[in-house]
């Protein structure tokens, strides 16, 4: 019988042993889903919206515990733990209060007396998740999925199982039945066989673009729709007439905000040449000026990164951008001492062809590009295998609008980091994946949508 230890990523402490369940002790918990799920789909909205708010008062009262518990397991800021769960709150509360209207049946107007399309359920969903937002992520499924009718199960990363744990007793003290939201304590190994399962209907995933190839291929081969949000390496245009202290100042937040590790972190920033000494000598002094510390500080501004192994690859790649004619800015050096720690990273001059400009870093290194002029800016930003987020620094809105709309991504913002948000869809382009999580698009993907007609 195999087990996980979960460990704390700035002190190298362990946290907790967790023993993994079998093939076959998955297979008995996706069928009590399944059984969970042909009573779930009856419920009236609202029902299931009574027990949602219930689920938001839940996160909500006991905030604190599960952002600490965040913290330990991934080495997330407390700050930032805390606003994961108070976003999970209002994605809980924002399904609650309108999935009845975003799923309501749309009347077609055909020569039959009667023909609409409406939104049923299809089933149990698997989701396979990532560490970075243990709770946010699980969330982002979850909530839309219950409240469409369907029921889900989990396969949470290795390293955050605690979290995966809380999650699943969250739902069971909101007051949802057995089976409408399942943890599977089970190793990767054994993921495709969850696929293959009977039960499952569909998958999503959030992860790395190697592990979503691998699911979608199971996936295709038992014709289960997929959703997956992959890896992004995003973009940022700042051109010669923004705002240069919010550009920075918001550049170094996008960049070490959850301690490097977010899909649609800034990450390659392209500066127009004639401010590009002048971005990248502030972009300096504000990154060496973020404090690296302990994540449960309140004046830390970055934490460690969750695994040692995930700062060591940091590492070789920062390393392989320098040998390929990148100059280091600031950073670079692997600190002594306990926990999975990375400095504040800057990388310049990079072209395409080298390591930091081709791939993601996912972790505190910043990419920085000299674009000459505007639509050579857009051709670099768009000189990219990803496309989740990008964005555009400008005080000419009109402009800033015009690069938005060019941009090859999911997401595109003037003036903001490239945040989710339950109002707006959210998924991307190329390999950063395909389907759309959040808003009306996103609880549309797991439901059959079906056409009535009435002679």
């Amino acid at each position: 019988m195999s087990s996980i230890t979960t460990t704390n990523p700035a002190t190298d402490k362990k946290l907790a042993t967790y023993v993994r369940i079998t093939s076959g002790e998955a297979q008995s918990k996706i069928a009590i889903a399944k059984q969970a799920y042909t009573s779930w789909k009856n419920k009236t909205y609202e029902e299931r919206s009574k027990l949602m708010h219930k689920l938001a008062d839940y996160l909500e009262e006991h905030k604190e515990e599960y952002a600490q518990l965040a913290t330990r397991e991934m080495g997330k800021i407390i700050g930032q733990s805390r606003k994961e769960i108070e976003k999970c709150v209002w994605i809980c509360r924002y399904y609650a209060d309108h999935t009845k209207n975003l799923l309501a049946d749309e009347v077609v107007a055909t020569e039959a007396k009667k023909s609409y399309v409406t939104f049923q359920p299809i089933g149990v969903i698997l989701a396979v998740m990532p560490w970075n937002f243990p709770f946010y992520q699980v969330i982002r499924f979850a909530v839309p999925a219950l409240m469409s009718g369907n029921v889900g199960v989990l396969k949470h990363a290795s390293n955050v199982q605690g979290c995966a744990f809380a999650l699943e007793e969250v739902f069971l003290k909101a007051g949802f039945p057995e089976g409408c939201f399942t943890n599977l304590n089970l190793s990767s190994e054994h993921v495709k066989d969850v696929i293959e399962d009977k039960n499952i209907v569909a998958v999503t995933l959030t992860g790395s673009d190697p592990a979503g190839r691998s699911v979608a291929a199971i996936a295709g081969q038992n014709l289960k729709k997929t959703v997956l949000e992959l890896g992004g390496s995003d973009a940022y245009i700042i051109l010669d007439d923004a705002d240069l202290e919010k550009a920075v100042e918001l550049s170094t937040f996008g960049r070490l905000q959850n301690n490097g590790q977010t899909c649609v972190a800034a990450k390659r920033f392209i500066v127009l040449e004639g401010i590009y000494d002048d971005f990248l000598a502030a972009f300096k002094k504000k990154m060496k000026a973020a404090k690296m510390g302990i994540p449960t500080d309140e004046d830390t501004y970055y934490g460690p990164m969750a695994r040692k192994d995930l700062r060591d690859e940091l590492h070789a790649q920062v390393q392989k951008t320098i040998t390929q004619g990148g100059r280091l800015v600031l950073g670079g050096e692997i600190p002594k001492g306990k926990g999975a720690y990375y400095p504040a990273t800057i990388l310049a001059d990079l072209k395409p062809g080298m390591e930091g400009f081709d791939n993601e870093l996912f972790g505190p290194v910043a990419s920085v590009i000299k674009a000459k002029d505007e639509q050579e800016a857009i051709a670099l930003a768009n000189n990219s295998q990803f496309g989740l987020g990008s964005g555009v620094f400008t005080s000419n809105l009109e402009r800033g609008e015009r690069i938005a709309l060019q941009l090859e991504a999911g997401s595109s913002f003037v003036n903001k980091l490239v945040v989710s948000d339950p109002r707006l869809p959210f998924g991307g382009v190329k390999n950063s994946g395909y389907g759309r999580e959040l808003s009306g698009y996103g609880i549309r993907e797991f439901v059959n949508t079906k056409s009535v007609w009435i002679a």
